[in-house]
């Protein structure tokens, strides 16, 4: 794998920050058969977190979700970079962002430990055609 680069959707909420609140979650998530591409959650006060959802199938996600009563904000385009790991790897991928004329609002990414990573990237969503079109999606 070289580097494949896709067009995902990703869905915010907030919970209690609390012991197990993520688990109940995901648990949840688990029983409706949603399948998670990625997943971060980050406090945004001293009680609650925002936990953000990137859902394999956006529309089944929308559909389970309002149905088991979950309130999810989105969705909202995101870019998922999955490549093999190589030095600069990720200077490379935000140059061609950079070149676009584009900014990233938001950025995470980790190693699989055998030698590739994945990311995910944010921009504003009038940028989002923009920075799709530079990193050739």
């Amino acid at each position: 794998m070289a580097c494949n680069i896709s067009k995902v959707e990703y869905f915010k909420t907030t919970i209690i920050d609390r012991p197990g609140e993520a688990y109940k979650f995901l648990s949840q998530l688990s029983l409706l058969r949603i399948n998670l591409l990625a997943f971060s959650a980050i406090p945004v006060s001293a009680t609650d977190t925002q936990v953000t959802v990137y859902p394999e199938n956006p529309k089944f996600m929308k559909n389970e979700a309002s149905r088991a009563g979950l309130y999810l904000e989105g969705p909202h385009p995101a870019l998922l970079v999955q490549c093999d790991d190589r030095l600069g790897a990720l200077a490379d991928i935000h140059l061609q962002i950079y070149e676009a004329d584009v900014n990233v609002e938001s950025a995470s990414g980790v190693t699989d430990g055998r030698g590739a990573f994945g990311y995910i990237i944010h921009v504003k969503p009038e940028d989002f055609a923009k920075a799709a079109e530079a990193l050739g999606i």
